[in-house]
Formats: structure tokens, sequence, C-alpha cells
């Protein structure tokens, strides 16, 4: 199971990482306002995810990439409130808005739990 839970967390943030390119205009309105430069936010954020999923691969790399993975989701926090300030619409993404709160609420945390049981493996 441990092995699984690397493996797998290694392809979501490639794979998440890797949208951020293929899809710009999903993530760009959810980006708030307040922020500069949303394009270059997004290309970051992309290139960041796709290096953390590589390392989170790498044995020796693995505890250091999943402490960066929490500090990114901890950094993308403003981008769930801003969502929910929406009203769960972004652009391409309309939710009710109680699923914008489950996103910030349960889904986001157990993102972090899930690198942070990760690292030591």
């Amino acid at each position: 199971m441990k092995r699984i839970g690397w493996i797998a967390l290694s392809i979501f943030y490639i794979v998440a990482g890797l949208n951020h390119f293929r899809d710009p205009e999903f993530y760009l309105p959810l980006i708030p306002g307040y922020f500069p430069n949303p394009e270059l936010i997004n290309l970051g954020a992309g290139i960041v995810e796709i290096l953390l999923g590589i390392l989170v691969a790498i044995s020796s790399t693995r505890k250091a990439a999943c402490w960066m993975i929490i500090i990114l989701l901890v950094c993308f926090i403003p981008s769930h409130i801003y969502f929910i300030q929406l009203g769960g619409c972004a652009g391409k993404l309309c939710v009710p808005e109680w699923v914008a709160w489950v996103r910030l609420l349960l889904i986001h945390p157990l993102l972090i739990i899930w690198a942070y049981r990760i690292k030591n493996v």
C-alpha cells in the first residue's frame, strides 16, 4: 500500500501540473484578481507540481518533496477561498457553493494528509 501511495501521489501531481499547460483557461479564473500575472502564476504552479511529482518518485527526495507539496497546498488556500467568494463558479468550473466548501474543508486537507503520510515512505 505504501508503494501505491507514493506512486499515486507522484502521478497525481505530474498530471495536475501538465493540466496547467493543457487547459490554462480552467485555472486562470481561479486565481484571485489581487495576484499579479495570473498566467505566470498558472505556469509556475504547473512547473512546480510536475517537479514535485517527479521528486516524490525518487526515494532520496520524497520527504522534501512531500513537505514542499504541503507548502504548495497551503499557498493554494487563497484560490479556494476566492472560489467560494465567487459562489462556486469561475470560468469553466461551476459547482454548487457547498462543493466549493467541501473542496476547501475536506478535499484540500486530505491532500495535505496524503503528502504528509507519504513523506516517510
